[in-house]
């Protein structure tokens, strides 16, 4: 549903959001492979919220010279 992966020289950082269905949403940040925070939510406000919240990470961490990675030549942005 959600997915940007960004990258700075070996350093990572990865935002996700899945839809699982009647379980609700999880939400995911990661940096460098580590979880940094992970929630299950089952209200769709607060999912906008966490996207809200990664949208702004990412532009961020883009204003500091982190670059998306980009696999078969589609964006991990979805």
């Amino acid at each position: 549903m959600y997915a940007v992966s960004l990258h700075n020289a070996t350093e990572t950082r990865r935002f996700s959001i899945v839809d699982l269905g009647a379980s609700g949403w999880q939400v995911l940040d990661q940096a460098g492979g580590q979880v940094v925070k992970q929630v299950l939510y089952d209200d769709w406000h607060r999912v906008e919220r966490a996207r809200a919240v990664f949208a702004a990470k990412v532009a961020v961490l883009r204003t500091m010279g982190w670059t998306e990675d980009v696999v078969d030549g589609y964006s991990t942005n979805r």
